[in-house]
Order: C-alpha cells, then sequence, then structure tokens
C-alpha cells in the first residue's frame, strides 16, 4: 500500500492548520490590545465622571431651565432670540431656521412662537412680533 498521498495529505491539512492557528494568534493580539484601549478609555471615562460631578456639587444652585416642547426646532428658536437682535416676526425666525418662507412653514413656526410665549419664554411685544423676555 502506497500511503505517500495520504501523507502529502496530511501535510497540507497541517500546513493549513498551522497558518489558520497563526493568524488566530495574530487576530487575538489585535483583539487584546484593542480590549486594553477599550479599558483604558473607560477608566478615563469613570475619573471624568467623578471629577465632574464633583465639581458640580460646588456650583451654585442655577434656576431650572423651562422645558421645551419636545420639537428640535424649539432649541434653535431660542438660539435665534439669543443674537442681539429685536423683534423678530414669524417669517424672520423661519428664514434664520433656514426654513423656506412657505406659508405652512411661517405658520407652524408662528404657532411655536406662540406656545413660547404661552410658556412665559417670549412675549408678543406687538401683534406677529416677538422677543426674548426679559
Amino acid at each position: 500500500m502506497n500511503v505517500e498521498p495520504l501523507l502529502d495529505a496530511l501535510g497540507l491539512q497541517e500546513n493549513a492548520a498551522r497558518a489558520l492557528a497563526d493568524d488566530l494568534h495574530t487576530q487575538i493580539a489585535e483583539l487584546q490590545s484593542r480590549l486594553q484601549e477599550a479599558e483604558t478609555h473607560l477608566e478615563h471615562l469613570a475619573i471624568t465622571r467623578k471629577t465632574v460631578t464633583a465639581l458640580a456639587d460646588r456650583l451654585p444652585a442655577q434656576a431650572a431651565s423651562p422645558d421645551l416642547p419636545e420639537h428640535p426646532d424649539y432649541p434653535r428658536i431660542l438660539a435665534v432670540f439669543n443674537q442681539p437682535t429685536g423683534p423678530l416676526r414669524a417669517r424672520d425666525v423661519c428664514e434664520a431656521l433656514d426654513h423656506e418662507p412657505l406659508p405652512k412653514n411661517i405658520e407652524g413656526t408662528r404657532a411655536k412662537l406662540k406656545r413660547l410665549v404661552k410658556l412665559d419664554i417670549l412675549t408678543e411685544v406687538d401683534t406677529g412680533s416677538f422677543a426674548r423676555k426679559q
């Protein structure tokens, strides 16, 4: 019986298994390095949290900011009113928010401005003109 072809096939399988093991060892080393980096980052975040918490305890209490309705335009609208400007109309706010000045957008913005007036954040100085509450 000729076992030479069988030994050759076995040698090929051993070489493939050895190459796979070498690749897996390389991947393990890379993953261990990445894991170490992630653990170090977590430690730094924990230290930062502890520091911020300690500093926050020393800060004087601030008045709570008003609860805004859950819509991404409300903080942006307030940012527009934080700029040094006079009273603004709904169209002006629309343009500052980069909304097209279409009637539906202007009316939607006007409704949001009226809501901020009801929340006592803005004031309507004249009909349709809004300003930040002093």
